[in-house]
């Protein structure tokens, strides 16, 4: 209690109070706009964060984080398009609300649910937090590598749809993260003569064009056909008695889901959303309302994704482990600023995770009263042309990346990953494995070596100890479970091509 006390302290002062409000106002407005998204925007944002202290950077893009969770759910109900991946189950049941004349409590369920699962996400990560920073002190070079190293299978194997793509991008970060000096002997490798690369390929520019420029080009790319938006008088938007008898129990059961699926690296926000959705089908007594307006199928889902994205903060602020390619955002923002990650993070510095925890409190809270009043305005947005938005975001792309050095290398680089993360999508690859991959590698290379100098160049150290035998273990059963699954998927593929030349 004396912690979250201090944290209080902390995150009530007026300019953390008013960078809080920021971040979850930016982080809803393109929550509910289809484009850029929160990693791109939290990217585009952080040359702003160099100029305030480390826990003002981190509240403000966690704000960003969690706002966009509950923005996506307004563009989901009310045009039937997500704002955000994690939403498009609340499409299937919230837009049907909508068109029933019910978007008015769709749109207060889904704020709700949205923010009781922050709540209960924000207290279990204050519980544990702590507990999980005391397993990670007993952390040695050994424990740490193996464990990128199951955080890479995991991201891969849960969080994209083809597991060999997934491993080829996590392997181009890992390439990208190698270019600078050596973390060990100290000479530089891959700068081509470039002497500002001797500190490796700035972060931003990576982000910002592959997750900003690349998502615009993305989008002038498509042949977008116009959505209509729901246009009804918006009424009674505070839910009655029977609309919350009916998506309590909904709201409670996807916050547990999402908050434990959250905790595993790659499981993210958008799995969990699909796992509640099908557990409330298959307990609910009336399964053939779902997909035609069941209430259910929006708290769910919704209580489901902002409870994970809270959850992503656990491994992130205990282990310095990024689960997401977000949280990997988030990581580099604090490797910017000097603050070390870690199992020691609590101890050493106690104001930047008690300060960000309770901030999430006061966040959930502002969202609650920001979603709710301003769904009319939201609405108007939703109606601006995107050939109005896309020029001012590419502005701000140039403008953030060619603050921080003054550097024309850094907007050569910015168009360059822009086109790269173009190409990523046209050909159905995943940027956000790369984006680990590029953040964890210095971890990976540097307690990969650090290991070999402890063993005398003997690789069985990583099974001589318990905890990196455990994870090394996990990583082989992941494995070795994709080309199982793999093998079966061929099998029953084979067998109907089987049965037509008997015939």
């Amino acid at each position: 209690m004396d912690s979250i006390l201090s944290g209080f302290s902390v995150s009530l002062t007026p300019f953390n109070l008013l960078i809080c409000f920021a971040g979850v106002l930016v982080g809803t407005l393109i929550g509910f706009l289809p484009g850029i998204g929160p990693i791109g925007t939290m990217a585009l944002l952080m040359p702003i964060t160099f100029r305030v202290p480390p826990v003002s950077a981190i509240i403000m893009l966690s704000g960003i984080y969690y706002g966009a969770q509950y923005g996506g759910s307004t563009t989901a109900i009310l045009v039937n398009i997500p704002g955000e991946a994690t939403s498009a189950m609340t499409c299937l049941d919230g837009h049907q609300m909508a068109l029933q004349g019910r978007a008015g409590p769709a749109l207060g369920t889904a704020a709700f649910s949205s923010f009781i699962a922050g709540t209960l996400g924000v207290t279990a990560l204050c519980f544990f937090g702590p507990p999980l920073a005391d397993f990670g002190i007993k952390f040695g070079p050994p424990e740490f590598c193996s464990l990128v190293f199951m955080c890479l299978m995991l991201i891969g194997y849960l969080g994209t749809k083809s597991f060999l793509r997934a491993l080829m991008m996590v392997a181009v970060g890992l390439l990208i993260g190698t270019v600078g000096q050596d973390p060990i002997i100290l000479r530089p490798r891959f700068v081509f003569g470039l002497s500002e690369f001797n500190d490796g390929i700035s972060i931003v520019p990576i982000l910002i064009g592959i997750f900003g420029i690349g998502e615009i080009l993305s989008n002038v790319a498509k042949k977008e056909v116009d959505q209509e938006v729901v246009t009804t008088e918006i009424k009674r938007l505070f839910p009655s008695l029977r609309d919350w008898r009916d998506f309590m129990a909904a709201a409670f059961r996807g916050s547990f889901i999402g908050f434990f699926i959250g905790l595993i690296p790659g499981g993210g926000a958008i799995i969990p959303t699909f796992v509640s959705y099908a557990i409330e089908k298959r307990v609910s007594k009336h399964p053939e309302k779902f997909g035609h307006g069941a209430i259910e199928g929006v708290a769910g889902p919704e209580a489901a994704n902002n409870a994970a994205s809270q959850a992503t903060f656990v491994p992130l602020l205990t282990l310095g482990i990024p689960p997401n390619a977000t949280m990997a955002v988030l990581l580099g923002a604090l490797m910017i600023q000097g603050v070390k990650v870690g199992p020691l993070l609590i101890s050493q510095n106690p104001e930047i995770f008690w300060g960000v925890v309770t901030s999430m409190y006061i966040g959930n809270v502002m969202l609650l009263v920001l979603n709710l009043p301003l769904i009319p305005l939201w609405v108007r947005v939703l109606k601006i042309p995107v050939h109005f938005l896309f020029p001012l975001i590419v502005l701000f792309c140039v403008v953030g990346v060619y603050s921080i050095n003054n550097s024309l290398l850094d907007l050569v680089l910015l168009f360059v990953f822009g086109i790269v993360g173009y190409l990523i999508r046209r050909y159905q690859y995943d940027p956000a494995p790369l984006i680990m991959g590029l953040i964890l590698s210095p971890i990976l290379e540097k307690s990969l070596r650090q290991s070999l100098l402890m063993s005398r160049g003997q690789f069985s150290i990583f099974f001589k100890r318990p905890i990196s035998l455990s994870f090394i273990v996990a990583s082989v059963i992941i494995l070795a479970s994709y080309f199982v699954f793999e093998v079966l998927r061929r099998s029953r593929e084979q067998r109907p091509e089987e049965k037509t030349i008997s015939q």
